[in-house]
């Protein structure tokens, strides 16, 4: 993947609380782009982009996919891999917390009110 999460913090407090619900809808407006920064072998399939998942060894794509007007994804080869939203899908792919990816996406994106 071409971007780095960030390390966990050693308190909560050090960076506040963070608005999920706004950094997901951002997301959602650039949806395309993050995939092809984040899934680059994926191709565009109706509404969903189709690819290889990066975390096990998918020969050619078709069983992970991720829904490009919500944000849904799922790879359907793996019961446990699959999520409600873009920021459940950066933490998967980063292999790090929703709290970490909801605050890498929000400073990806230049949310000012990310982070309270």
């Amino acid at each position: 993947m071409a971007h780095k999460m960030p390390s966990r913090p050693d308190s909560v407090q050090q960076i506040g609380k963070i608005d999920f619900q706004m950094v997901n809808q951002a997301a959602l407006g650039v949806l395309p782009a993050l995939l092809c920064r984040w899934l680059p072998d994926g191709r565009r399939l109706g509404h969903e982009w189709v690819c290889r998942n990066p975390r096990r060894g998918d020969r050619k794509p078709g069983s992970f996919s991720v829904n490009l007007n919500t944000g849904r994804w799922a790879d359907f080869a793996e019961a446990d891999a699959r999520g409600g939203d873009v920021i459940s899908l950066a933490a998967y792919l980063a292999g790090v917390t929703q709290y970490e990816a909801a605050l890498e996406l929000a400073k990806m994106l230049g949310l000012k009110g990310g982070s309270e």
